[in-house]
């Protein structure tokens, strides 16, 4: 049983770039992602703002040398790309070198392709190819098929914490000895349908979103993909390789107060926060960073900032939500989160929480506006609170 698990490689591909460097610049340049919608066909490309990547899937195919023939929904080839940039950077050169699994988080899955064949598919056969691709499995299939995965291939899906509770899984298993290695995360696309689900819910905000700000509206949504390579102790030990950072924590908790909404105190998010703390048997003073849910909506940054205050007291550590950057990913957003989390700790950085003015009057804290650089960050605390109440914490620590 692996005691430890390691982070060894990270991928991501979000509305700011296409790679992890790309990312991490765009942040150090307060250079937001969220804009007019370029891609997506709808009726609300004029009003609704939301943060796409910035290529379409034809670009994206043609870049990676794909087969034009095979029928890829936006959701697998995003993740395909964030997956082999984790596998690359964690210089694996044998996947089948150690028993190797792929855990990925989506809840569109190929919705993309689903409704915009959907009339074609109910009088012809022209598209029939896309049938299966609908299921939210079929993406994290064509990633394992390209990477070379075949040990373990799994699907997670409990919307907005579904990358987290991958990575969750994942380091279950290691330490469970049923795998060696995991590579961990979340993609999701922009659809139609998951445009339209949240606008019907009166939570976007049609100008750019300001996490944890009293005059907050609302989410932008976004699109994109993050994994992390996560590696047994032994399987470091062995090969020598360069370790990012720990996961030292986790934790998971399911309140079932609403089908959309968290309890206005945040149980389920403390909940999900202190059995993180206690796995990686750290105190609330060690935690240096939060990097928080923090969605832009009324009902998630009340409970997700009551639950913080609740949990560290008079000890708060640095706050701030980069969703104003990446847009909400959704099922993509506990990877591409954790994936950030990993470069505060190895550039020693701390990210600016964007758009933000007024503290909001019920929390007794603000987040960080500006990008703290050159401050030691030890311990990152990563949240990923999703619908029906399923909420993840993890904890990165230096190594």
């Amino acid at each position: 049983m692996s005691k430890r698990v390691f982070v060894t490689g990270i991928g991501i591909i979000s509305g700011i770039g296409k790679n992890v460097e790309e990312n991490l610049q765009a942040i150090r340049q307060k250079k937001s992602g969220i804009g007019k919608i370029k891609y997506l066909n709808t009726n609300h490309k004029d009003t609704i703002p939301v943060s796409e990547v910035k290529y379409s899937n034809e670009e994206l195919i043609e870049w990676y040398g794909l087969d034009k023939k095979q029928p890829y929904t936006r959701a697998a080839l995003l993740g395909l790309i964030a997956a082999h940039e984790a596998v690359k950077k964690a210089q694996i050169k044998d996947i089948r070198e150690y028993r190797t699994g792929l855990i990925s988080g989506t809840t569109v899955g190929g919705m993309d392709k689903s409704e915009h064949f959907y009339k074609d598919l109910l009088t012809t056969n022209n598209h029939i190819k896309y049938i299966e691709t609908h299921d939210c499995g079929d993406s994290t299939e064509r990633i394992a098929d390209f990477l070379g995965v075949k040990d373990f291939v799994s699907t997670t899906s409990t919307a907005c914490s579904s990358a987290a509770n991958s990575l969750l899984l994942g380091a279950r298993m290691i330490k469970n000895n049923l795998l060696d290695r995991v590579i961990a995360g979340g993609t999701e696309s922009l659809t139609k349908y998951h445009l339209n689900g949240f606008n019907t819910l009166m939570i976007l905000d049609r100008e750019p979103c300001k996490p944890f700000d009293e005059n907050r509206k609302g989410l932008n949504l976004g699109e994109g993909a993050a994994f992390l390579v996560i590696e047994s102790e032994d399987v470091v030990k062995a090969t020598g390789k360069k370790v990012l950072c720990e996961l030292t924590g986790y934790g998971n908790s399911c309140e079932a107060f609403h089908q959309t909404a968290s309890t206005p105190e945040g149980k389920g998010a403390y909940m999900a926060m202190q059995e993180a703390l206690d796995r990686s048997n750290l105190k609330p003073e060690q935690i240096d960073y939060i990097n928080a849910h923090g969605t832009g909506t009324e009902n998630n940054d009340l409970s997700e900032g009551r639950a913080i205050e609740k949990l560290f007291g008079d000890n708060l550590p640095k706050i701030s939500s980069t969703k104003a950057f990446t847009g909400h990913t959704t099922s993509g957003a506990g990877g591409i989160e954790a994936v950030l989390s990993v470069l505060a700790i190895t550039h020693n950085l701390i990210f600016p929480n964007l758009n933000f003015s007024e503290q909001m009057k019920e929390l007794n804290f603000s987040p960080v506006t500006e990008l703290l650089e050159n401050i030691k960050v030890d311990h990152v605390l990563s949240n990923s609170f999703g619908f029906g109440g399923n909420n993840s914490a993890l904890i990165f620590s230096r190594y």
